[in-house]
């Protein structure tokens, strides 16, 4: 993958994240977040590429749900790709479900390999949107789509003091780009019916039931797990992520674009 680092999604945040979201999830929304990027986008016996697997739950969904024929999925991480592993042995799936892990750079597969590449909320850490756009352009073949969702920036240049206090909590390589960077990295790699769809408003309600069940029905349960403080430390990162919201500098969003046919 373009230009990312090594992420630390340790086992403490892994099961909180999980908690929340659902087995194999690490971010908002699990299945039918998945389901509703996807809308339209018929998976049946195609090979998809998931960018940034996560911990599988994705490819589980494409495979058991969609009828996806093969999925692969691919992370910087290998404790991650091991999990992924997990999960699809657990349910079933790992004859039509690869896991590989990547080294940061071009995605390592060859011209018009995938039917449709996806990514639920992994392109933030890659800086270069537009290198990306123009290798998930090549790697798909003619008339494929690239259907994700991400986090956006709702501004142009640097973040606000709130924004900046947001993702210094979170501690992670973010590196957000607004609806229009992306629109024009899709358009400049070649792609047609590029669509974008904001979630901010459905995440603005979302976030606060997270934030509530974090500090009540899941505290005990992952404060003996995690312990108190991550816990709380945790907690700090919704409080701040909520107010980002609010102004919406933060901006979840679904998009896509098809590749022509020759």
């Amino acid at each position: 993958m373009t230009d990312v680092e090594n992420q630390e999604y340790d086992e403490n945040l892994m099961a909180l994240l999980e908690a929340v979201w659902g087995e194999g999830f690490m971010s908002p929304g699990g299945i039918d977040e998945v389901d509703r990027y996807l809308a339209g986008i018929s998976l049946t016996g195609q090979s998809v590429l998931d960018i940034g697997c996560g911990l599988g739950g994705v490819d589980i969904h494409l495979l058991k749900k969609h009828g996806a024929g093969r999925v692969t999925g691919i992370d910087i991480d290998p404790a991650l790709i091991e999990r992924c592993m997990q999960l699809a042995g657990k349910h079933g799936v790992e004859a039509q479900a690869e896991f590989i892990c990547v080294e940061p750079g071009p995605l390592p597969f060859s011209a018009a390999s995938f039917s449709v590449v996806t990514s639920k909320d992994s392109i933030i850490h890659i800086e270069d949107k537009h290198a990306l756009a123009a290798d998930v352009f090549r790697i798909l073949e003619p008339g494929g789509w690239f259907v994700a969702s991400d986090w956006l920036a709702g501004y142009e240049g640097q973040p606000s003091a709130e924004m900046q206090a947001y993702i210094e909590a979170e501690g992670l390589d973010f590196n957000l780009a607004s609806a229009r960077r992306y629109q024009a990295a899709m358009e400049a790699a070649g792609f047609t019916d590029i669509g974008f769809v904001d979630r901010n408003e459905w995440y603005r309600e979302e976030a606060r039931i997270e934030r509530e069940l974090l500090g009540r029905a899941l505290y005990d349960g992952l404060a003996s797990r995690v312990g108190t403080e991550f816990l709380q430390r945790e907690i700090d990162v919704w409080d701040k992520m909520i107010i980002a919201l609010d102004q919406g500098l933060l901006r979840p969003t679904h998009l896509r674009g098809r590749k022509p046919q020759l």
